[in-house]
């Protein structure tokens, strides 16, 4: 299986010194574009480069390291030694496209998760030099295109590595599963990119549709396999206790397995679904879609929570499966394996059975819930509960702002899917191995509890809720003024 990997020096993973080197070192690097006049300044309007100006040149291909030839250690030793580099090079790419500063105030007063986290606020996308959001709004999309003035942050955003793939996890979810299990879901080669602060809290809550009056049932705990009988043996049915014990079971992986081709130092059970839904939400993880080659045209994707999974007709990321069920057993037999049935065979393919396990694992996510809200039994703000700025922002959910014409009814979607054709505001490149392109059809995702899983869309490019609605109003032409946005925010921040 061929491997393809970037020059890097060190095999440990970062620790939170190791990751204020590496974004000290990506400071520089953007500082020396900047210099080189290939950098924006420094303001939060006008601060961003095109695309394709990062460290070091993104249009160029990485090295690669040719075939696995079954040699681990040896292979180990050289992925390793390639992970700063492969690391300062996302988190390069990272800084110039964005805002990354740990900010949670200047926004709704209330919008908290449901644990508490405080919702990271403001605009964090970077524009042109000399171009803010209203003049961009003014633009057309011909216009922005010919410019190369469509800000970087609203383009693709590459996986990590975008070559190599495979599933990452965040240092939060890396730690919290191996003090409590054992299993260490750290990879030599490759470490998460986001900070933690722009990502879901960390455990998040667990609601129940049928024990509501429990509020969170994890207690404020990682659910796992150590903990989830005591947890739940007085709450849940049998047969969802066991579809629970199976969503909470390691299965080899295409990284993480008991083969030598894996990216785990020590051989490994494998990664369970809730490692990456952790409680039945999300952790913010990432990976990469099994249904496109070749892998430059493959779109990362963000884990998307499972919470009101009940209320969704249509699931995974190939947007073509039809049930609970059929989104269960796909992800356990291709998407594990980077959709190579091949890999699955070798590795550990571990076919579940349909009537009673698959079932039983459907069963424990339908019962998921969203977390409480500010809204009515009809889906509308309770005017009891709801600030006047909410109110704003719910009617212009409805009006001006067309958020409802995809995200409608109680779950707010629709529960098809929609092309916003977002390519008429840029051309195609190659960046950090990954080739910009048309993202097609994308499923419209609840907005129910949003203010609890950033980052956004279905790649995880926007960072905040206020980089969602910059990038609706410009993709869709609805000239909102700043007020405007900011309620929008508020309301989104209530459901």
């Amino acid at each position: 299986m061929k491997r393809l990997l970037l020059r890097s020096h060190s095999h440990s993973r970062s620790s939170c010194a190791t990751w204020v080197k590496c974004l000290g070192a990506s400071l520089l690097v953007a500082a020396g574009l900047a210099a080189c006049g290939e950098g924006g300044g420094t303001g939060t309007a006008a601060q961003s480069t095109g695309a394709d100006r990062v460290f070091p040149n993104p249009t160029s291909p990485p090295p690669t390291l040719g075939d696995f030839d079954g040699d681990f250690a040896a292979f180990m030793a050289k992925a390793a030694a390639l992970k700063p580099e492969i690391m300062q090079r996302q988190m390069a790419l990272l800084q110039l496209r964005y805002d990354l500063a740990n900010r949670a105030e200047g926004g709704p007063a209330s919008c908290k998760t449901s644990r508490g986290k405080p919702v990271q606020t403001g605009v964090r996308v970077k524009t042109p030099p000399g171009l803010g959001f209203r003049e961009l709004a003014g633009m057309t999309p011909a216009a922005i295109k010919d410019a190369d003035a469509f800000p970087a942050g609203f383009l693709p955003l590459p996986h990590p590595n975008h070559p190599v793939g495979g599933m990452v996890f965040p240092v939060s979810s890396i730690d919290g599963i191996k003090r409590q299990t054992g299993r260490d879901l750290t990879r030599f080669d490759l470490d998460f990119d986001l900070p933690e602060h722009l990502l879901p809290e960390f455990p998040p809550a667990i609601f129940l549709t049928t024990r509501k009056d429990l509020g969170d049932v994890s207690r404020g705990q990682l659910v796992t396999t150590e903990n989830f009988w005591a947890l739940f043996k007085d709450i849940l049915n049998p047969k969802q206790l066991d579809g629970l014990r199976l969503l909470l079971t390691p299965f080899p992986q295409q990284q993480f397995n008991l083969t030598s081709d894996r990216n785990s130092a020590r051989p490994s059970l494998g990664v369970a679904c809730f490692d990456c839904h952790i409680n039945g939400s999300t952790n913010g993880a990432t990976h990469q879609v099994g249904d496109i080659r070749p892998q430059a045209m493959r779109n990362r994707i963000d884990t998307t929570s499972l919470r009101g999974v009940a209320m969704q007709p249509i699931f995974g990321s190939q947007r073509g499966l039809a049930s609970v069920e059929d989104f269960t057993e796909f992800e356990q037999r291709a998407a594990y394996f980077d959709g190579d049935p091949e890999a699955a065979t070798r590795k550990g393919l571990n076919p579940l059975e349909r009537g009673s396990q698959v079932h039983n694992m459907a069963e424990m996510q339908k019962i998921l819930d969203f977390p409480p809200s500010k809204l009515d039994p009809l889906g509308k703000l309770d005017r009891s509960r709801a600030t006047e700025s909410e109110l704003r922002g719910e009617g212009l959910f409805f009006g001006k702002a067309q958020c409802a014409t995809c995200h409608s009814g109680v779950a707010f979607t629709d529960g098809t899917l929609h092309d916003l054709q977002v390519e008429r505001f840029f051309r195609h490149r190659l960046i950090n191995g990954q080739q910009t392109k048309d993202d097609g059809p994308i499923k419209t995702f609840t907005l129910r509890g949003v203010k609890d899983t950033p980052p956004y869309f279905h790649d995880g490019r926007l960072l905040t809720l206020d980089d969602t609605v910059e990038f609706f109003n410009l993709v869709l032409g609805l000239r909102l003024g700043d007020d405007e946005k900011q309620d929008l925010v508020a309301y989104m921040c209530a459901l």
